[in-house]
């Protein structure tokens, strides 16, 4: 791999210095308070699609940056560092969107991503159901045909801004004896719609995971998404692309909770002296530092691949998603470790850290499916 894959020009360095600021400013005093309340945090978002972050998923034509996937993973990355919560604001943004934006008409994209690339609209990704994570095949949602509409029937579960979403992607059988999918906007004022049960999670808990359900919702014909009976490949195509922000999300609390651990090392002291003159101390950090510059380069060069369109995407983005999410939940359990008594109480973050690392080697494909992926990749 050579130096200048993934070179990052200044103004999106500059960017992300920006972001940078922004989030230890606005978003870092807010973290542990988010985390205790499990409120979704409605400031937070009015301040990133304040400052065009909510715009960069999107392309300029609908009023995005078009700075592409390094820059919007350097950011989910920079926001991660403080509060995970606060990054899948903008992780769903592109999650729930790029169905759209990949396979979606003309007038399906030109109605929905100028709105969320302003900020002033939030999607939600419906395919996970009850029964149904890892194999989309044994969903049970269903759309059939009514005249010219579809009418929706059946229940999600695991769904990101269930609640907050102004409009779900969602996904179901539309051919019951080929198993074919289909995928649809949902607004979410359509008949038929509510949201059940809230889960209460281990971590990530200021970001709303429930369970929408859909009782004969009505949805006109301009609302389906791509092609009828082709809606595994706009799951796959979008997950392929997505998972990297779960990468970049893991990326930032590795990074966060690396910093954190250094900087009590420094201050507390044990046996006359800080503790990070102790080598035990020493290696564990040496260790954190070392495989989060690993999972950032690998994160950094599948985002590479992703904007160049590149047919490698698939194995690499499973790659950095599988490597970045087990390195997160190494790196905060050694971070717990470092603390001590400390890391295990909530008044310092670290114990969040490791809560809210725990999701990315589940979610956006779980790791070992990652696994399946790369392996067949390799055939």
């Amino acid at each position: 791999m050579t130096s200048d894959v993934y070179a990052v020009p200044r103004e999106l360095l500059d960017f992300r210095d920006a972001i940078r600021q922004i989030v230890a400013e606005r978003v870092a005093p807010r973290a542990a308070e988010i985390d205790a309340r499990g409120e979704y945090p409605w400031d937070v978002r009015e301040l990133f699609a304040e400052h065009d972050i909510l715009g960069l998923p999107f392309a300029e034509e609908f009023g995005g940056t078009g700075t592409g996937t390094l820059m919007l993973q350097m950011a989910v990355e920079e926001i991660a560092r403080v509060c995970a919560s606060s990054a899948l604001i903008l992780m769903v943004q592109e999650l729930g969107t790029l169905p759209v934006a990949l396979f979606g008409s003309e007038e399906l994209r030109a109605r929905l991503l100028p709105r969320c690339a302003s900020g002033e609209w939030s999607p939600a990704f419906c395919l996970s159901e009850p029964e149904a994570g890892s194999d989309p095949a044994a969903m049970r949602t269903h759309a059939e045909r009514d005249g010219d509409e579809w009418v929706i029937n059946g229940t999600k579960n695991w769904i990101t801004n269930a609640g907050v979403a102004d409009f779900y992607v969602v996904f179901a059988i539309t051919d019951r004896a080929e198993r074919r999918l289909s995928a649809f906007v949902v607004e979410k004022d359509r008949p038929g719609l509510s949201i059940g049960k809230l889960e209460h999670k281990l971590g990530i808990r200021g970001s709303p995971t429930g369970s929408p359900v859909f009782e004969d919702v009505r949805v006109p014909p301009e609302n389906l998404i791509g092609a009828e009976g082709k809606g595994l490949a706009v799951a796959l195509g979008t997950l392929e692309r997505t998972r990297l922000g779960a990468a970049a999300q893991a990326v930032g609390i590795a990074q966060g909770a690396t910093d954190y651990a250094l900087a009590y090392a420094r201050e507390r002291v044990a046996f006359g002296a800080p503790i990070l003159d102790l080598q035990a101390i020493q290696f564990k950090l040496a260790d954190m530092e070392t495989g989060t510059a690993a999972a950032r380069e690998l994160l950094y060069k599948a985002c590479a691949l992703a904007d160049r369109g590149d047919r490698l995407l698939a194995k690499y983005s499973s790659m950095a998603k599988l490597f970045a999410s087990d390195n997160a939940m190494r790196v905060t359990v050694e971070a717990v470790q470092v603390l001590g008594g400390y890391g295990y109480v909530t008044e310092y973050p670290v114990e969040r850290y490791m809560r809210d690392a725990k999701i990315t080697q589940i979610y956006e494909g779980t790791n070992e499916i990652q696994r399946i992926v790369i392996a067949r990749a390799m055939k």
